[in-house]
């Protein structure tokens, strides 16, 4: 009988030990799994909003070298695009260096 008895403790104790390492495997795997991000999709004026300016800035129609300043956090656009000689002479694919600065707007 006590034979009996210790077989059927092991049994049972086999039996907690496979559920209890099915459960940790469980565990995993839904820890493992990765979560879908979240996508948003932005359109016209916000889209421009939302960008912040790139260190190379290509001008677009109506802009000026005092908006782009403006936008971008950057006082220094003339002084760092030698290629522009006057403020006033910029165009429409012109491309510009933006230097990034602590606290800029974007």
């Amino acid at each position: 009988m006590a034979g009996e008895s210790r077989r059927r403790r092991r049994a049972a104790a086999e039996a907690v030990a496979w559920c209890l390492a099915l459960g940790v495997v469980a565990l995993l795997l839904v820890g493992s799994v990765e979560k879908e991000e979240e996508v948003v999709v932005v359109r016209g004026a916000r889209l421009a909003a939302a960008r912040p300016c790139e260190e190379i800035y290509v001008v677009e129609e109506g802009e000026t070298l005092h908006s782009i300043s403006d936008r971008c956090g950057d006082p220094y656009i003339l002084e760092q695009n030698p290629h522009v000689h006057d403020p006033d002479d910029v165009f429409p694919g012109l491309v510009i260096k933006i230097t990034p600065r602590p606290g800029r707007r974007n």
